[in-house]
């Protein structure tokens, strides 16, 4: 890769990083959620396949039956999520999402839109046009590198 792409891509991963600790300055739900990493690793899998059992989650998060089972209850505790039999089979427990839990990851979501969107009030119009095909570009590619 050359000198130059590769000062490119520092650059503008550095300038995303920035952003990222800017947005966060501004009382982002996602900080005052009180939730663990794996508390928030959850409710983000809940919130992307609707429901899951104990299995599924202890296989995405690369720890015990057991583990998961005290991260769901202290999300159940919480609130944020709930528990049911699974129709298919009764002898899973399926976790999904409360009400409450999905609340907290809309809010979360829309927290960092509304920063972004704000931002983008500010552009002209040529620069808007710019990064639209600039962001359909990037998403292009991550769908190939991402969904093959």
């Amino acid at each position: 890769m050359s000198d130059e792409r590769e000062d490119l891509i520092r650059r503008i991963t550095e300038t995303q990083r920035g952003m990222g600790r800017l947005f966060a300055q501004h009382q982002s739900p996602l900080f005052s959620s009180n939730l663990t990493i794996r508390q928030l690793h959850v409710v983000m899998l809940l919130s992307l396949n609707g429901s899951a059992s104990g299995q599924d989650l202890a296989h995405h998060l690369g720890v015990s039956l057991g583990t998961v089972t005290g991260i769901v209850d202290r999300l159940v505790a919480q609130g944020l999520a709930t528990r049911h039999e699974d129709p298919q089979d009764r002898r899973v427990r399926r976790v999904e999402l409360s009400p409450a839990g999905t609340a907290l990851i809309e809010e979360i979501n829309n927290a960092g839109f509304e920063h972004y969107r704000r931002i983008l009030d500010h552009l002209d119009t040529d620069t808007l046009r710019s990064l639209e095909q600039v962001t359909r570009t990037i998403r292009a590619v991550a769908d190939k590198l991402y969904n093959t």
